[in-house]
């Protein structure tokens, strides 16, 4: 079954990025941003709002994003540059709704120009160091987004076994499957939808309902497993699964789980790839050897999670299997509500003054927005286990 996923994987993954276009060099990429947003600006001083704020849109979604700039400067420059990018854009949409004036607005276009400009030329620097400079963003891609799947998978993977309900593992496995083929058909369309009329917000908002419906299901998972923490609760837990199995809607939110996993690392893995190929130019063979290198890394994380905590003690397991899926969900809500905010759906306000990092793999970024879904379930997290404590201190007293 697992050599079955890693074959399909590859057939899907080599059958799809073929259709990668010729690659734009990051000038023209950046001369055409320019542009856009010079017609944005024409826009908006001609009285034509709406037509200034698709324009801007057009620049962001259409050209930046879609040509393969805002992947390439977050891969290989660095993610805050692209976060404090899609900021700007979206700050120049913000003073058009106040109705800024043009002196201000152009002023604000001069620094989105020269926040994009400077960071071409730090990828022209990274270009300059040869093969290796496509070789280091095709393996730390797939090992940053493949990471995430990985941990999951392999910790309800060992949930299962160490739980005696190795009878639903191939629940899991099929439900990898599945997100597997279904990430590569929505990268696949969701490709002719941009080529045709230009999707970049719906995939964003997309993108951010599935991560936060995975999120949900990771808080529900962790949860559930810490209410088992407690001496009592614990030795009546433990009865239970040693007669029986688990029920069918435990072992149906862990296969969605498993799916949501997957399905949103592996859609976004295949663009990934396909912006890396489109700029490749002569360096296509480290790209793959990139991504080869990328497989055996995941391969060997896989292997010592799954294998390794087989050998921790049951309640100790748990509890730590529970924790780590709360850190998952708090980095998938992040994450979710980030490309919310990409889509349009959600206000971005950047907090100023404090120097917040943005780390993708945990999905802490610098805007008020996500860091208050995440203080928030933080919160949640520990008034939930204050509750517990009390409740299980209550309940040895009446014993």
């Amino acid at each position: 079954m697992k050599k079955g996923i890693i074959l399909l994987f590859a057939l899907l993954f080599f059958s799809i990025l073929p259709s990668a276009q010729a690659a734009p060099k990051w000038e023209q990429v950046a001369g055409h941003v320019q542009e856009t947003m010079k017609a944005a600006l024409q826009m908006y001083d001609a009285g034509d709002l709406e037509g200034a704020k698709k324009t801007v849109n057009d620049a962001y979604y259409g050209v930046y994003e879609k040509d393969g700039l805002e992947k390439a400067i977050r891969t290989t420059v660095a993610v805050k540059n692209a976060n404090l990018t899609e900021y700007q854009f979206y700050r120049i949409k913000k003073m058009m709704n106040e109705g800024a004036d043009s002196a201000a607005l152009h002023a604000a276009n001069d620094v989105l120009v020269g926040m994009i400009n400077d960071d071409v030329k730090s990828l022209e620097g990274h270009a300059s160091q040869g093969g290796w400079a496509s070789f280091w963003p095709a393996f730390l891609i797939l090992l940053r987004e493949g990471i995430e799947a990985i941990l999951v998978l392999a910790a309800i993977i060992a949930y299962l076994q160490k739980s005696g309900n190795a009878k639903y593992l191939d629940a899991v496995y099929n439900s990898s499957i599945a997100a597997i083929i279904a990430s590569f058909v929505t990268a696949y369309v969701f490709n002719l939808l941009t080529k045709e009329f230009g999707a970049g917000a719906n995939q964003e908002i997309m993108e951010g309902i599935t991560v936060l419906v995975a999120a949900a299901v990771l808080l529900s998972v962790s949860f559930w497993m810490g209410g088992k923490t407690n001496a009592k609760a614990w030795d009546t837990y433990i009865q239970g699964m040693v007669k029986a199995s688990l029920s069918s809607g435990k072992a149906k939110a862990l296969g969605f789980a498993a799916f949501l996993a997957v399905y949103r690392e592996g859609a976004e893995v295949v663009l990934f790839y396909q912006a890396l190929f489109n700029s490749a130019a002569g360096d296509v063979e480290m790209i793959w050897m990139g991504f080869l290198a990328g497989c055996v890394a995941l391969a060997i994380i896989f292997a010592l999670v799954r294998y390794g905590t087989l050998r921790i003690p049951l309640r100790p397991f748990f509890i730590g299997t529970s924790i780590f899926m709360f850190v998952l969900a708090i980095s998938f809500a992040g994450s979710g509500i980030g490309e919310l905010q990409e889509g349009g759906i959600v206000s971005m306000t950047l907090v100023e003054g404090i120097p917040i990092p943005s780390i993708d793999l945990l999905g802490i970024y610098p805007t008020y927005e996500t860091l208050a879904v995440q203080v928030f379930l933080l919160c949640a997290a520990a008034g939930t286990v204050y509750y517990r404590k009390y409740q299980s201190k209550a309940l040895e007293k009446t014993i």
